[in-house]
């Protein structure tokens, strides 16, 4: 439908941004959907936050997604938070209230959605990266039922102010902190190996946070799960799909954590199989 004087605004923030597709698949919805409303992206510094955040409220933004490098960052900037944002420590989707703007994690069901064919109970997660996105994937882990969750990173003082901050969680017990340099040990273990890095995205898409000897070393069994949705494939799930491992991408991830975020904003079902096909025939026009 047009947009006119009193169409409503949502969006995404992010930096880099130009290359989310999250507008794709949210137009797509609002507009089956008959809804007046239009879906953004605002490209967002890490030094600008908080003014953009004000400037949304001074301006009327109904709704907003959050993605790297904010997911952390904006949490503070929040009047509330569910309980699922708390645990996680992290925020991807962000609505209106009359006590300010309040915020959810929407990725953990997102991460969750294509693994759920399968019984991971008693098994090993490698999460490469402890970022924001991480977060969500480790309580993600927890929900599918991993007994151990082996958390990658470069940073040590980083590392273990990820575990600390999961010292009053059930998953405490099951979760451990490495350095990059663990990976030929940690690797043959893992029946899940998650990359939660940007390395790999559009900006560096000839880059793999894994390289192919170090994928050798992995579970013949072992499933690549890679959260970049851009370019498809990206490196890595190239080089596991060669190694023979499967693999999935970040694209159901994106459907459907975008979709529980449309259904808080709009109050409403959202049809979910239109936002996938959106994302899909986009990317295979961009592919020709």
């Amino acid at each position: 439908m047009p947009i006119t004087g009193s169409t409503q605004l949502l969006g995404v923030i992010g930096d880099p941004i130009a290359h989310s597709l999250s507008p794709v698949m949210h137009n797509a919805a609002l507009a089956e959907l008959g809804a007046d409303y239009v879906y953004v992206a605002f490209p967002v510094a890490v030094d600008v936050l908080e003014t953009a955040i004000a400037g949304f409220t001074a301006t009327g933004v109904q709704g907003f997604s959050v993605t790297i490098p904010h997911k952390q960052a904006i949490v503070p900037l929040l009047a509330e938070l569910t309980t699922e944002a708390q645990m996680i420590g992290a925020v991807n989707t962000v609505w209106r209230t009359e006590r300010g703007w309040a915020g959810t994690n929407t990725d953990v069901a997102g991460f969750v959605a294509p693994l759920k064919r399968q019984d991971w109970s008693g098994k090993t997660a490698l999460v490469l990266g402890n970022g924001g996105a991480a977060r969500a994937v480790v309580a993600g882990c927890g929900q599918l039922g991993f007994a151990v969750v082996q958390v990658v990173g470069r940073s040590i003082q980083k590392l273990a102010d990820f575990k600390k901050s999961w010292v009053d969680s059930p998953l405490q017990a099951s979760l451990t902190t490495h350095s990059w340099a663990d990976l030929p040990t940690l690797l043959p273990t893992a029946d899940l190996i998650v990359n939660t890095t940007p390395i790999g995205m559009h900006t560096t898409a000839d880059q793999t946070p894994l390289a192919a000897d170090q994928l050798d070393l992995a579970l013949d069994t072992a499933v690549v799960y890679d959260l970049i949705y851009t370019p498809r494939p990206t490196r890595l799930l190239a080089l596991a799909a060669q190694r023979g491992l499967d693999t999935v991408d970040g694209l159901e991830m994106l459907v459907q954590q975008g979709a529980v975020a449309l259904e808080i904003w709009l109050q409403r079902p959202v049809p979910v199989a239109t936002m996938r096909q959106a994302l899909v025939e986009w990317l295979e026009k961009k592919a020709v």
